[in-house]
């Protein structure tokens, strides 16, 4: 099966299946008593964090399956919990940042996942315009929700975190590009290098919503 030439999205992606490493402000607090001291708070937001982050990967995951399957049925259960997911993953910063910015936060994950699922119905109807715009928007979307994160938490570099985000994006292209072509062992190395990328996401917002807000983390 024949691809479109591979754009950022897959180079990135690439970056990151061969090793790319986290960047810095996303590896956890050390160093002194006051953080010792947090430690364990920080621990379980982390994990809950990382649950909600991993599970946008695998919802979203699922919608492709069974998408590309024509399970109708399923990809619409999919599809709900990806969007119940984003909902939990906004809520999750409503207490330090408030409920505008709690909205703010589902409409630009909602805009993630619909630049996402255009670039799966376009991949599907051999539409190389129809997949140049959805990349073009999952590249917009990243830079619109890494300037406003950084601007909420100094603690998130903006080059940083747009990095990762299209680094995500590109998971996402390079996923549907192998689950379309039945290229099933690639897409299950892409699937461990998004695992982690997740986890790396979530280090990342935990970690700097700890330094930010200590006095919640005591």
């Amino acid at each position: 099966m024949t691809f479109p030439p591979k754009t950022i999205f897959s180079a990135i992606a690439l970056a990151a299946l061969m090793g790319a490493g986290t960047p810095a402000f996303a590896q956890p607090p050390h160093g002194n008593s006051e953080h010792l001291h947090a430690s364990n708070k920080i621990t379980q937001t982390d994990a809950a964090m990382r649950d909600l982050w991993l599970g946008h990967a695998f919802w979203v995951r699922a919608v492709v399956i069974e998408t590309i399957n024509d399970n109708k049925a399923a990809a619409t259960a999919a599809e709900n919990a990806a969007v119940r997911n984003a909902q939990s993953l906004a809520a999750a910063l409503e207490p330090f940042y408030g409920k505008p910015a709690s909205e703010k936060v589902f409409t630009l994950l909602a805009g993630h996942y619909t630049a996402v699922k255009q670039y799966l119905l376009a991949t599907q109807a051999r539409n190389s315009q129809g997949q140049d715009a959805a990349r073009q928007a999952m590249l917009d979307n990243a830079d619109q929700i890494a300037v406003f994160l950084s601007a909420a938490n100094p603690h998130l570099p903006l080059d940083g975190l747009r990095g990762m985000l299209l680094a995500h994006g590109g998971h996402h292209v390079l996923q549907i590009q192998q689950l379309d072509g039945r290229e099933y062992t690639q897409e299950a190395q892409t699937w461990d290098a998004m695992k982690g990328h997740m986890y790396g996401i979530a280090d990342a917002m935990t970690f700097a919503i700890a330094k930010q807000f200590p006095a919640r983390f005591e």
